[in-house]
């Protein structure tokens, strides 16, 4: 999580993540429709005011995806593309109120790997849960809140989360660690329409088309670079 990760490594994680990210997140589903009052990317629209998230949630969102996705020369870091724009808007859409998971008890938490998803949270209650909880610990620990600490730091607490070593009541932070770096692919590469991904930046970095109608013709010439631009589901280009 260095502040400039080399070129080749980072290109090839977010290739890799590529086939964590379902096609619908990429190219959109009539269950994740932009919300009115938000300007479409490339509007000149440059404050994004969070629905969901309060102040300091914000804070911390803005600084945990930005240290998965730091800024460097290949592209955008998380923030620069929107992903918390994006996080911000599925947590008032169906994703965020649970509406595709199975919510009813009994949970065995113990058993996430073989079982799914096991706490009876919905995804935005597990949010405020988790960043209140990791605040407090921050504050006990360094004697500061997660966003105001070091990039050192804050690297440092994320690697420990995504082990499960900060043992927080009623927060598995490898869970919510999970959680968060897949929302944070998921935004970074989603269609612009969702917030994320603003100006195509994480698909011109990695070469992807987006939604143009046809490119089949290049699906079979591996090593050879696509030469046009990705546009997007509303018919941006870049």
């Amino acid at each position: 999580m260095s502040n400039k990760p080399r070129s080749p490594s980072r290109r090839d994680f977010l290739r890799q993540s590529m086939v964590a990210v379902p096609a619908v997140t990429l190219l959109g589903s009539s269950a994740l429709a932009p919300e009115p009052g938000h300007a479409a990317p490339g509007t000149g629209a440059k404050t994004y005011a969070p629905r969901y998230f309060n102040a300091a949630e914000w804070d911390f969102l803005q600084a945990a995806v930005d240290r998965l996705i730091p800024p460097s020369e290949d592209g955008p870091s998380a923030v620069e593309a929107g992903v918390p724009e994006f996080i911000d808007r599925q947590m008032d859409a169906a994703y965020g109120h649970g509406g595709y998971w199975y919510m009813q008890g009994p949970f065995v938490p113990e058993s996430p790997a073989t079982l799914g998803y096991q706490l009876r949270y919905t995804p935005r209650e597990f949010y405020r849960k988790a960043i209140a909880a990791i605040d407090d610990w921050c504050r006990r620990q360094h004697g500061k809140s997660f966003s105001a600490l070091t990039h050192e730091q804050q690297d440092d607490i994320l690697g420990q989360m995504e082990k499960g070593q900060i043992k927080l009541e009623d927060v598995p932070t490898d869970t919510f660690f999970s959680q968060l770096i897949t929302n944070t692919k998921e935004g970074y590469f989603s269609d612009p329409m969702y917030g994320g991904n603003k100006q195509m930046g994480a698909w011109k970095m990695i070469g992807f088309p987006g939604a143009r109608a046809d490119f089949a013709d290049w699906i079979e010439q591996p090593g050879k670079a696509y030469p046009f631009g990705p546009v997007s589901i509303e018919g941006e280009q870049s």
